[in-house]
Protein backbone atom coordinates (compact mmCIF):
# COMPACT_ATOMS: atom_id res chain seq x y z
CA UNK A 1 0.00 0.00 0.00
CA UNK A 2 2.73 1.97 0.54
CA UNK A 3 4.21 2.07 -2.70
CA UNK A 4 1.10 2.79 -4.00
CA UNK A 5 0.53 5.85 -2.02
CA UNK A 6 4.00 6.72 -3.26
CA UNK A 7 2.65 6.47 -6.50
CA UNK A 8 -0.40 8.61 -6.64
CA UNK A 9 1.15 11.64 -4.13
CA UNK A 10 3.65 12.21 -6.90
CA UNK A 11 0.97 11.66 -9.63
CA UNK A 12 -0.76 14.44 -8.04
CA UNK A 13 2.03 16.38 -7.78
CA UNK A 14 3.01 16.31 -11.28
CA UNK A 15 -0.78 17.05 -12.58
CA UNK A 16 -0.76 20.32 -9.97
CA UNK A 17 1.90 21.75 -11.67
CA UNK A 18 0.16 21.18 -15.52
CA UNK A 19 2.32 17.92 -16.39
CA UNK A 20 1.56 14.71 -16.89
CA UNK A 21 2.86 11.80 -14.69
CA UNK A 22 4.89 9.35 -16.53
CA UNK A 23 5.20 5.67 -15.03
CA UNK A 24 8.06 2.74 -15.71
CA UNK A 25 6.20 -0.64 -14.65
CA UNK A 26 7.52 -4.20 -14.69
CA UNK A 27 5.70 -7.24 -14.22
CA UNK A 28 5.34 -10.14 -12.49
CA UNK A 29 4.59 -9.62 -8.30
CA UNK A 30 4.17 -5.74 -9.33
CA UNK A 31 0.96 -6.41 -11.25
CA UNK A 32 -1.20 -8.17 -8.41
CA UNK A 33 -0.06 -5.78 -6.53
CA UNK A 34 -0.60 -2.30 -7.78
CA UNK A 35 -4.08 -4.58 -8.89
CA UNK A 36 -4.68 -4.75 -5.47
CA UNK A 37 -3.68 -1.18 -3.42
CA UNK A 38 -3.68 1.22 -6.17
CA UNK A 39 -7.64 1.84 -5.93
CA UNK A 40 -7.34 2.97 -2.71
CA UNK A 41 -4.33 5.09 -3.27
CA UNK A 42 -6.41 7.52 -6.35
CA UNK A 43 -9.74 7.23 -4.10
CA UNK A 44 -7.60 8.80 -1.47
CA UNK A 45 -5.98 11.44 -3.85
CA UNK A 46 -8.38 13.13 -5.98
CA UNK A 47 -5.53 15.31 -7.93
CA UNK A 48 -3.62 12.35 -9.09
CA UNK A 49 -6.38 11.84 -12.08
CA UNK A 50 -5.18 8.60 -14.16
CA UNK A 51 -6.37 10.13 -17.56
CA UNK A 52 -2.81 12.46 -17.23
CA UNK A 53 -0.80 9.52 -16.88
CA UNK A 54 1.48 7.60 -19.23
CA UNK A 55 2.30 4.13 -18.16
CA UNK A 56 5.94 2.31 -20.13
CA UNK A 57 6.75 -1.01 -19.29
CA UNK A 58 9.98 -1.56 -18.47
CA UNK A 59 10.35 -5.13 -19.52
CA UNK A 60 7.75 -6.47 -22.32
CA UNK A 61 7.95 -8.96 -23.91
CA UNK A 62 7.31 -9.36 -27.82
CA UNK A 63 4.98 -11.84 -27.46
CA UNK A 64 0.48 -11.43 -28.13
CA UNK A 65 -1.21 -9.94 -25.49
CA UNK A 66 -2.70 -13.49 -24.72
CA UNK A 67 0.59 -14.78 -24.01
CA UNK A 68 1.44 -15.61 -20.12
CA UNK A 69 4.63 -13.60 -20.87
CA UNK A 70 2.86 -10.56 -22.13
CA UNK A 71 3.23 -7.84 -18.94
CA UNK A 72 0.76 -5.53 -20.52
CA UNK A 73 -1.47 -8.56 -20.93
CA UNK A 74 -1.36 -8.90 -17.39
CA UNK A 75 -2.30 -5.81 -16.55
CA UNK A 76 -5.00 -5.66 -18.64
CA UNK A 77 -6.42 -8.54 -17.38
CA UNK A 78 -6.02 -7.80 -13.75
CA UNK A 79 -8.07 -4.45 -15.51
CA UNK A 80 -10.78 -6.32 -17.12
CA UNK A 81 -11.05 -8.68 -13.92
CA UNK A 82 -11.86 -5.18 -11.89
CA UNK A 83 -8.76 -5.67 -9.65
CA UNK A 84 -8.31 -1.55 -11.13
CA UNK A 85 -10.92 1.06 -11.30
CA UNK A 86 -12.30 2.24 -14.87
CA UNK A 87 -9.46 5.16 -16.09
CA UNK A 88 -6.89 3.79 -14.15
CA UNK A 89 -3.14 4.28 -15.89
CA UNK A 90 -2.49 0.95 -17.30
CA UNK A 91 -6.01 0.76 -19.31
CA UNK A 92 -5.50 3.13 -21.57
CA UNK A 93 -2.67 5.35 -21.26
CA UNK A 94 -0.02 2.66 -22.12
CA UNK A 95 2.57 3.74 -24.11
CA UNK A 96 2.00 1.50 -27.04
CA UNK A 97 4.36 -1.42 -27.43
CA UNK A 98 2.47 -4.00 -29.60
CA UNK A 99 2.00 -2.38 -33.24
Amino acid sequence: AALARLVTEAAAEAVASGGRFTLGLSGGSLVAMLARDLPPALSAAPGADPSRWLVALCDERLVPLEDPESTEGAYRVRGARGGTPAGSPGLLQFLPVHP
